[in-house]
C-alpha cells in the first residue's frame, strides 16, 4: 500500500477504482466497476467530463504522474491523494485485511491497534474484483486475518470466483485455527489454492510465548499447524530471525523435522527494521554474518530431515556463500532498495537487497561489495 499526491476531480468517490490511461477508457470500461482516469492534459479532463455527461457515473479523473495503468486504488479527495492497494507492475501482490492481532511480537512491523477494521474486508473484495490481471499469487496479510472469520473466507471466495488461477498466501499465526468452529468457517469446502505463511520462534513453548508475548500461543499455533494438515492445505513456517530465536534455532529446526514433516518449507527471514523491532533493538538488531555457523547448521539439521527451506530479506554479503542458492530475493517492490556498495556488487541481480527504512533501524550485517572473483562457482 503507497500513498500519492494527485489532483482529483471533485466529487470523486473515496472508493476503489481501476486506475486506466485515457486512450483506455473504451477498452477496459466495465459497468460494474469504477474508473480513476489518467489524464495530463485539460483536454483529457474535458473528454472524461463529457463522457459522464453522456451518463457514465462511474469514471472520474485523476492527474497524477505516479500512477500506473492496471493500479487499484482508491481516491481520498479531502486529502488530494490517491492510495494504491494494488499495483500490477510489481513483483509481490498482496492486500492489507486487518491491523488488528492476538499477537504482540517483539519485532512486529506493522504494530495492532484495536479499532474496528472490518470495512477492510469489503474493501479488500472490492479489489479483487477490480483487479485488471490476475496475479500468479496474491498475499493477505495484517495483523492478524483470522480475527476477520467469516470474512476472510468471503475475501478468498472472491479470489476463487474472479481469479481462479491465482494462488493465495495467506500471512497468519494460525493460533485461531485451534478453534474449530473458525477453522470450519474458514476452510471447509475451500475452492481456492493457498499457502498458509505460520511463523514459529522456538521449539518450545518458553521460547515462542517470549517473542510473540502471548502466554499459550505456542501450543496454539501447533493446534493450528495439525489442524491446517488435516485439512491438507499447504504451510510455509516463517522464522524471523532476532536474538532470542538464532538461540535456539538448531534446536527449532530439528524440531520441526521431527515433529512437522508435513510442512511445505521453511523461511529464515531477516528482521525488518521498523515498528516494535525498534523499541526492542537490544534483542532485534543482529549482525547476521556473525550467526553463520548458526545458519548452516540449521540449513544442514533441514536437509537432513527432507526440509525444504529458503532464505528471506537478508542481502547475499550478509550470508554465507554455501546459503545463497536457497536465498530469495524476497522484499516486497516499495520497500526495497539498494545501497550504494551494492551498485557495482557481483551478485546484486540476484541479492534481496534492504528494506527502504535500513538508515532509521540497521542493517542486517556490514555491506560488502562483492567481486566477481569472490563469487565460487
Amino acid at each position: 500500500m503507497r500513498k500519492f499526491k494527485a489532483v482529483l476531480q471533485p466529487g470523486c468517490q473515496p472508493l476503489v477504482h481501476r486506475v486506466v490511461g485515457y486512450a483506455d477508457i473504451a477498452n477496459d470500461w466495465a459497468p460494474d466497476l469504477r474508473f480513476l482516469v489518467r489524464v495530463g492534459s485539460a483536454e483529457e479532463r474535458e473528454g472524461v467530463e463529457r463522457l459522464q455527461n453522456t451518463g457514465l457515473t462511474n469514471i472520474f479523473w485523476a492527474e497524477d504522474a505516479a500512477l500506473e495503468d492496471g493500479d487499484v486504488a482508491v481516491p481520498n479527495p479531502h486529502q488530494e491523494e490517491v492510495v494504491v492497494l494494488f499495483r500490477e507492475s510489481d513483483t509481490h501482490h498482496s492486500l492489507f485485511m486487518t491491523n488488528r492481532c492476538n499477537s504482540y511480537c517483539l519485532m512486529c512491523s506493522q504494530p495492532p491497534t484495536a479499532a474496528d477494521d472490518s470495512w477492510l474486508v469489503e474493501e479488500a473484495i472490492d479489489a479483487v474484483r477490480h483487479l485488471r490481471k490476475s496475479p500468479d499469487v496474491l498475499g493477505l496479510t495484517g495483523g492478524e486475518p483470522l480475527l476477520l472469520g467469516v470474512g476472510l473466507r468471503r475475501v478468498l471466495d472472491a479470489v476463487a470466483v474472479h481469479h481462479p488461477s491465482t494462488r493465495v498466501e495467506v500471512l497468519t499465526n494460525g493460533r485461531l485455527f485451534a478453534n474449530s468452529k473458525i477453522a470450519s468457517q474458514i476452510l471447509e469446502d475451500l475452492t481456492v489454492s493457498v499457502k498458509w505463511l505460520i511463523p514459529l520462534y522456538g521449539h518450545a513453548d518458553f521460547v515462542h510465548d517470549f517473542v510473540v508475548q502471548t502466554p499459550g500461543a505456542f501450543d496454539e499455533t501447533l493446534a493450528g499447524l495439525l489442524l491446517l494438515q488435516m485439512h491438507r492445505q499447504e504451510i510455509q513456517l516463517r522464522v524471523v530471525l532476532i536474538e532470542p530465536v538464532l538461540q535456539v534455532l538448531p534446536e527449532l529446526a530439528g524440531f520441526v523435522g521431527r515433529n512437522l514433516p508435513f510442512v511445505r518449507e521453511i523461511a529464515l527471514m531477516g528482521c525488518e527494521p521498523i515498528g516494535f523491532a525498534l523499541a526492542n533493538r537490544d534483542l532485534c538488531e543482529v549482525d547476521l554474518s556473525e550467526w553463520a555457523s548458526t545458519l548452516e547448521l540449521s540449513a544442514r539439521v533441514l536437509r537432513r530431515h527432507d526440509i525444504p527451506h529458503l532464505l528471506m530479506n537478508a542481502p547475499l554479503c550478509a550470508l554465507p556463500q554455501r546459503l545463497w542458492p536457497v536465498a530469495h530475493r524476497s522484499i516486497s517492490d516499495w520497500k526495497n532498495v539498494y545501497a550504494q556498495e551494492c551498485e557495482s556488487c557481483a551478485v546484486k541481480s540476484d541479492c534481496a537487497g534492504l528494506f527502504a527504512w535500513h538508515e532509521k533501524g540497521w542493517k542486517p550485517a556490514p555491506l560488502k561489495t562483492i567481486e566477481e572473483s569472490e563469487v565460487v562457482s
